[in-house]
This record gives C-alpha cells, structure tokens and sequence, in this order.
C-alpha cells in the first residue's frame, strides 16, 4: 500500500510529467487556453496513459519471452496510436464538442512524449502490472492538475492588463515556467 500511494504522489506532484519532467508540453500549451477543453483533453490523456500502460506491460512481455527489447519503443507507439484511434472515435461519436475544441491536439496524444515517458518509465521501473496501470493512470492525473491549473492561470491572465510585448504567448511561457518552479518544489517531498 506504501509503494501504490508513494507512486500517486509522485506521480502527481514531484515527478509530474509535464512541469517536471517536461513531457508533453505541446497539448499543454495548446490546449490550455480555456478550463474545460483542459479538463477534456487531460481526461483523455488520463485514460490513454492508464489503458497505454496496461497494454504496453502485456507488449512488453511478449518483447522479453520473445527477446526483442530492442524493439519496445516502436512496439509502444504502435500500441499508444491505436489507442488514441480509439479514443478520438468514441470522442467524434460521444462528445463532438469536446472533439471539435481539441482539434488537432487530440491526435497529438498519439505523439504526446507524455504517455511514451509513462510507459518507459514502468519498464526502467520493473512495475508490475497493477503499479504500471496506477503509475499511468495517476501521471494522467498529473497532466490533468498541471493542465487545468495552466488554464486557469491563463485564462485570468488574459483578462488583466499587461504590457503589450507579453501579451498573449510570452505571458503564457512565464506562467508557465513559474508553475513549473512550484511544482519543483516538490521534488524533496519524501511520503516514507
């Protein structure tokens, strides 16, 4: 039970993939501009990361008893895009909103360093299959706090005056750079 909670919050705070390790930052700044495609796209990213971990355990079994480690990343990805087709076809038939305000983003999920980094790591981590699925699930729900928290920051930024050379994209970097300064302060957090 100490090892499940001490891989949540890690997961969530002091290793959080995109303030942290800096992975996924493209559908981070894309998609953060309003709270709920944030919640929408970190969603999605949330279940791709928990359904690509589970897969991606049983693939890479298969890679080992067949002795092809070597080919793990390209397994992976083929893994991680099939997925994303499966989500982006249950989001264009379930919620076409949320479909149409992610746009291209969504498929990004296919190339989101992110969800490659999170199966990577359960491999250079020797996680069994439980700790692989929560490691994914919960550095999903990482993407989704560091997501929506961008979001709102970005959205009261854009209603308050600035000097115009920071106006729009500038702003957002120094935003986010000082939310990834305080997620970093997370790092020495030690659970046991």
């Amino acid at each position: 039970m100490e090892a499940i909670l001490g891989i949540i919050i890690s997961a969530i705070l002091s290793e959080n993939f995109i303030l942290v390790k800096f992975y996924g930052i493209c559908p981070f700044m894309g998609v953060s501009k309003k709270i709920d495609t944030a919640v929408g796209m970190g969603m999605a990213v949330t279940f791709v990361m928990a359904l690509a971990s589970a897969a991606c355990f049983a693939v890479n079994l298969l890679l080992v008893a067949l002795n092809l480690e070597y080919m793990q990343t390209v397994a992976f990805i083929l893994v991680i895009a099939s997925i994303v087709q499966v989500v982006e076809m249950f989001l264009k038939k379930a919620v076409p909103a949320l479909y149409k305000a992610l746009g291209v983003f969504l498929p990004l999920i296919t190339t989101n360093c992110a969800v490659l980094g999170v199966v990577l790591v359960n491999v250079q981590e020797g996680y069994n299959f439980l700790l692989s699925v929560i490691n994914g699930a919960a550095g999903g729900l990482g993407f989704t706090v560091a997501i929506v928290l961008f979001a709102s920051i970005r959205e009261r930024v854009n209603k308050t005056e600035c000097p115009e050379c920071f106006k729009g994209f500038p702003i957002a970097l120094i935003a986010a750079g000082l939310l990834a300064l305080a997620f970093m302060g997370f790092s020495g957090l030690s659970i046991f």
